[in-house]
């Protein structure tokens, strides 16, 4: 059975931690500067509630919930945010992992920061033109990188190459 003194301690140490997890996320935001810029207030009214969170707060779609998972057509994959053309289709592959992935990006298009939130050490991937998140980037992908860009669905748009 749990005493008060424990029930206190663990509510004061989860407490404690929330503003530190938040300053790390907007520490991922924030790091550099890109061409495209907007408030948080501007950001939100561009943005739906889930774009918002996954792209400005370094947030996370649920695992198989993308539209874009099963988008199998010849095309561009872009950021929500501003548009610009991150990854193609023809380095897009069937991961397993729920999110839609890639074993690279188109040249420039991305940026990547170390990430140890959640007290894991990960590379997490941002959009290069307006440093929105867009998932994280692991080294278990296949030939010709090894690399694989685990990205979140929802943060981004595709089109499709016209016939």
């Amino acid at each position: 059975m749990m005493n008060r003194r424990i029930f206190l301690a663990g509510s004061a140490l989860t407490l404690a931690a929330v503003p530190l997890v938040m300053s790390i996320r907007s520490t991922l935001a924030a790091a550099g500067s890109f061409p495209v810029t907007h408030t948080a207030d501007e950001w939100r009214k561009l943005l739906t509630p889930e774009q918002y969170n996954i792209l400005r707060e370094e947030g996370t779609e649920y695992p198989g919930s993308s539209a874009l998972l099963n988008e199998h057509r010849k095309g561009t994959f872009s950021c929500v945010g501003c548009d610009q053309a991150l990854f193609s289709s023809e380095t897009k592959f069937e991961s397993g992992t729920g999110w839609p992935s890639f074993w690279a990006p188109l040249t420039n298009a991305v940026g990547t920061v170390r990430d140890t939130t959640l007290g894991m050490v990960r590379v997490a991937v941002n959009c290069a033109r307006c440093g929105g998140h867009l998932g994280h980037v692991f080294d278990d992908g296949p030939k010709p990188t090894g690399l694989r860009y685990c990205m979140n669905g929802a943060v981004m748009k595709f089109r499709p190459v016209s016939a």
